[in-house]
């Protein structure tokens, strides 16, 4: 059997782990092992093949493993649900204050709402930070 299907067969073989593990590193390795195959179709002898796997490889794992890293550990910029709510303005409907029975008119629809500070108490039509959501309440200053 020619060299080049070896190093195909190896390429398969580390990516069977990838698969199972999702460790980009195998794939990494995998790729080297098909520059291998391709140097073999090239006729490259078995010394230029190794060398350019074990270049191909490292060179993969020293570039693309801290990109890929980077790219894991950066928070999502998008918000959805309650906490795309929070640090919005919304308008008092009714007199919000500790109480609770106040309402407030945010993103279009309207909320209960209380005041985050208990000695502060917002009249209609005044504008309101929204802080917090508790449940079905908005939580404003």
């Amino acid at each position: 059997m020619d060299p080049w299907v070896w190093w195909l067969i190896a390429a398969v073989g580390l990516g069977i782990p990838l698969v199972l593990t999702a460790m980009p590193e195998f794939g990494m390795v995998a790729v080297g092992a098909v520059a291998g195959a391709i140097t073999d179709a090239l006729g490259g002898g078995i010394v230029l093949q190794v060398v350019v796997f074990c270049a191909v490889s490292v060179a993969l794992v020293a570039v693309v493993r801290p990109m890929a890293v980077r790219s894991r550990r950066q928070q999502p910029e998008l918000r959805s649900g309650v906490e795309a709510l929070k640090g919005r303005q919304a308008v008092v409907l009714e007199r919000v204050d500790d109480g609770g029975g106040g309402r407030i008119k945010l993103a279009g629809e309207v909320w209960s709402a209380r005041s985050l500070d208990p000695d502060q108490a917002y009249e209609p039509g005044q504008q309101v930070d929204v802080v917090d959501i508790d449940g079905a309440t908005a939580v404003v200053m």
